[in-house]
């Protein structure tokens, strides 16, 4: 009985997640070619994405740029694993992606955010879009670009009406709820001074603490991506003119300094972070 029970459940989970799926809008994907000629690529050189669904209405001077997550590289051998795959090259990214949650351009499903320009922005260097290595090492020719790929990212949606928005919120999830943490400020500087600015982070508050093994494991982490990736000068100034820009990574030294309203969402547990 408690078997069927449990089946039935799960039968319901299945169409309940097949209806979300089915109502979710596919948009295709931009690939920023201009932005070679910055040097703002992809861990194997190529050009960064994005995938863009246009507001209309009442929402066509709104603009919502969601990050997309995905960890990081911390040194040449775990980047050169992503190279081959849609985090390290935008070759193996998909060309269509379905938007759904706030992405969704559907009243019923997305009642605050359906009708504004829409943006997810394809993470494809490991840095949490920090990085600015100008060499490139002819054997690995990896390429350390991510605060390069932010620049041309957000060049391309101003010239494309970002600029003359009115309400704006840059958001993300994990790796990605980090980059609206970290480039937060500087969101809000490249938009009109009366604009409403604000940042969303989900999943992207990581904490400088202990393990389970009472070692300090994600500061050496951490540490490891920011020297790699050559991430110090596309960290906050506010946190590095005080501190070490390893620390300046975790968002519990910078939000005191941060000045754009900025709304966090975190489980009280992280499994990850623990272990």
């Amino acid at each position: 009985m408690e078997n069927a029970r449990i089946s039935q459940w799960l039968i319901l989970l299945v169409c309940a997640l097949l209806l979300l799926i089915s109502e979710a809008s596919y948009v295709p994907i931009t690939i920023v070619q201009n932005a070679v000629a910055k040097g703002a690529v992809c861990l194997d050189g190529s050009p960064p994405a994005y995938h863009f669904d246009r507001g209309f209405g009442s929402g066509i001077n709104n603009w919502l740029v969601a990050f997309e997550g995905g960890g990081w590289c911390n040194n040449v051998t775990t980047c050169l694993a992503r190279k081959t795959n849609r985090l390290g090259s935008s070759k193996q990214m998909a060309k269509l992606i379905a938007f759904s949650g706030i992405l969704n351009n559907r009243e019923m499903f997305n009642p605050d955010f359906y009708n504004w320009n829409r943006i997810k922005v394809r993470y494809c260097d490991g840095s949490s879009f920090t990085g600015d290595v100008e060499a490139v090492n002819p054997v690995t020719k990896l390429h350390f670009r991510g605060g390069r790929i932010f620049n041309a990212v957000m060049e391309d949606l101003l010239a494309k009406g970002m600029k003359n928005a009115r309400n704006a919120i840059i958001s993300g999830c994990s790796a990605g709820g980090l980059t609206s943490v970290l480039h937060c400020d500087r969101f809000r500087a490249l938009l009109p001074r009366g604009a409403r600015v604000k940042c969303l982070s989900d999943a992207g508050y990581f904490i400088n603490g202990k393990d389970v093994l009472g070692e300090q494991h994600i500061e050496q982490y951490f540490s490891q991506v920011v020297a790699t990736h050559g991430s110090a000068r596309n960290l906050p100034q506010s946190c590095t003119s005080r501190l070490s820009p390893r620390l300046c990574f975790f968002p519990q030294y910078l939000v005191s300094r941060i000045t754009t309203p900025i709304f966090f969402v975190n489980a009280a547990y992280d499994s990850w972070q623990v272990s």
